[in-house]
């Protein structure tokens, strides 16, 4: 069999079901599958959404401090040699990457990233030298459909090429969502004193990132405007003590802790929308896949899956401040028109990006990959 081996930062929950996928439909294409990873470091710690997964391999790993910027090293030893494939994350700050795209006769490299920088705004030193190493590799992996097409803008063959439309274990959502007994969601309304029609949700890390003091503040207003209104919060992070303590002193908010999939599964099976003003990312597919209609704004950094959503259609995006977000959020909660319309788009499009096509896209540029080298 040839051999593919994926190195990751770590592995976090939401990526199980998607490597456990790619490792069966590798294995039918007598591809060998290893995944290498390292250990949490910097914010990724307090997310505490760190898993083991059996069969893989841990490397050893250093942190560093230089200029100002934070790097890791992690070895690969025979790892990086012994395969026909090696795809490393599209880091500056992965060390490892240089040694594996600098090299004379190693084993190809791709690279699986989001093609451009979407969370901060990098000077252009760092825009250039992230375009040149990009451009040493053999293959990229791309998260979403832009994240091609700035790579391909740069100058990387087109042919070379695989959007991978990263995403969660959708179908799994819905399936644990819809088989939840009625007296199950019936006694979890009543332990949080719930309101069918007044729930919101936000799943995710509790980091300057996700703007949880704007998410705080609009849960207050949300629950003026319409009374009954709760906030369900469940993740982990460096501003999880603003949360506890807007719950602590009587608001109308929940906290819940980090949730696994089942748990987001009931959560959002008592929810009736998902609040996310701050980065978006992966709650994109989250909302799709739990019958939650997601509310953001377009003044956040989002990440690359912020493009699946489409405002007025599986979703709204604000344009503006608290108020306007508020507002937004309570129009949504008492319009059946509007929220039938989007609850409609969220369930077709929960379709559309499940995690058995992220798996065959991603095996599909893994063989060109290994093509590639040869």
């Amino acid at each position: 069999m040839r051999r593919a081996v994926v190195v990751q930062q770590y592995v976090p929950g939401y990526r199980l079901a998607f490597y456990e996928r790619l490792t069966r439909e590798l294995a039918r294409r007598d591809i060998e599958l290893t995944i290498a990873h390292g250990r949490p470091w910097g914010k990724d710690i307090r997310r505490a959404d760190a898993c083991a997964l059996a069969g893989t391999v841990l490397l050893p790993q250093r942190t560093f401090r230089l200029a100002g910027r934070h790097l890791v090293w992690r070895g690969l030893g025979s790892l990086a040699r012994d395969c026909d494939a090696l795809v490393l994350g599209q880091s500056l700050h992965s060390l490892e990457n240089y040694r594996a795209l600098l090299s004379r006769g190693g084993s190809p490299v791709g690279l699986w990233g989001h093609g451009g920088t979407y969370t901060r705004s990098d000077p252009a030193p760092l825009r250039a030298a992230k375009r040149a190493l990009t451009q040493r590799a053999r293959w990229f992996f791309a998260y979403t459909e832009k994240g091609a097409r700035h790579v391909i803008a740069e100058g990387f063959p087109e042919q070379r090429v695989t959007t991978v439309r990263n995403t969660v274990d959708t179908r799994a959502l819905v399936a644990a969502r819809s088989r939840i007994p009625a007296t199950e969601l019936s006694a979890l309304r009543q332990s949080y004193a719930l309101r069918p029609g007044r729930t919101a949700l936000y799943v995710g890390g509790l980091d300057a990132a996700k703007r949880i003091p704007f998410l705080l503040a609009a849960a207050g207003r949300v629950a003026q405007l319409l009374p009954g209104f709760r906030l369900l919060v469940a993740g982990d992070g460096a501003q999880r003590h603003l949360v506890e303590e807007v719950q602590r002193v009587g608001g109308p908010v929940v906290y819940v802790g980090t949730a696994t999939a089942e748990e987001k599964a009931r959560l959002g099976a008592v929810a009736d929308v998902l609040l996310v003003p701050g980065a978006v990312g992966l709650a994109a597919v989250d909302s799709f896949a739990l019958d939650t209609p997601l509310v953001t704004t377009t003044h956040a950094a989002h990440g690359p899956e912020f493009e699946y959503l489409q405002h007025g259609r599986n979703a709204l995006v604000v344009d503006g401040g608290l108020d306007a977000y508020s507002a937004a959020v309570t129009d949504l909660l008492t319009r059946p028109a509007l929220y039938d319309r989007l609850l409609s788009a969220c369930r077709t499009d929960a379709e559309l990006y499940t995690v058995e096509s992220m798996a065959q896209r991603f095996a599909d540029g893994v063989e060109g990959l290994i093509h590639a080298g040869t």
